[in-house]
């Protein structure tokens, strides 16, 4: 039976495709960042990382989701 993957990390296998990088280290450096902010870390990501917006809000949503808990 194959599940199919919702929210956030649906995206997931598109952003590893295109920015050449595994998700942990995208989170990793969300993590370490000073910023806090949802839109703040969005707006970081596009400008130094050249994210998309899509895949900058799916990162930072599926992360902060995990440092909440929800």
């Amino acid at each position: 039976m194959t599940t199919t993957v919702k929210g956030p990390a649906s995206y997931f296998p598109s952003i590893e495709k295109k920015y050449g990088r595994p998700i942990a280290q995208w989170k990793d450096l969300i993590r370490s960042s000073p910023l806090t902010r949802h839109m703040d870390l969005v707006n970081w990501l596009k400008t130094e990382h050249d994210l998309g917006h899509g895949h900058a809000n799916a990162l930072v949503a599926h992360t902060l989701a995990e440092r909440s808990g929800d």
